[in-house]
């Protein structure tokens, strides 16, 4: 049985934080706000695959409320989902993921993005699209976004 999902984050930037994009430190002088790191490509396919599952949203499990998890790093999130994943007998066939960002530019870290979430989920690289796309100046380009399309498959 195939199931898809989709997810969706999106964070603003601020002075003073790290710019985390799938687990990869970006140099850029501001970073995402978020109760975690706020890896927006992280938390958009960590949503993929609780809505391929039919489960709630990352913000279910990891609430922004709670304070015990304050700057959580985003692959402990997405490590937490692909235990679900495996728990419900499913494996991902492949995923996409469009990143929304006026700058930084993404282009240069892609590969090295893939490479890091290839081991993370334990899928090949090339399982794994990755596009980054600007708004051509429409706003002020003070955000980074993604969304993120799935396709798993049952195990059983």
């Amino acid at each position: 049985m195939f199931k898809t999902g989709i997810g969706f984050d999106i964070h603003k930037f601020k002075k003073g934080r790290k710019f985390i994009l799938g687990g990869i430190e970006i140099p850029y002088y501001k970073g995402l706000i978020g109760h975690s790191d706020g890896d927006v490509l992280i938390h958009s396919i960590s949503d993929a695959i609780l809505g391929a599952l039919g489960k709630p949203d990352i913000g279910y499990y990891f609430p922004n409320t709670d304070q015990k998890i304050k700057g959580i790093d985003s692959i402990k999130i997405l490590e937490k989902v692909l235990e679900f994943l495996k728990e419900e007998g499913y494996k991902i066939v492949n995923i996409d993921n469009v990143i929304i960002c006026e700058k930084p530019k993404i282009l240069p870290y892609t590969d090295k993005i893939k490479a890091n979430l290839s081991d993370i989920i334990g899928i090949e690289k090339e399982k794994i699209g990755l596009k980054s796309k600007t708004t051509e100046g429409i706003d002020k380009g003070d955000f980074c976004a993604c969304l993120s399309l799935i396709l798993i498959e049952g195990l059983l």
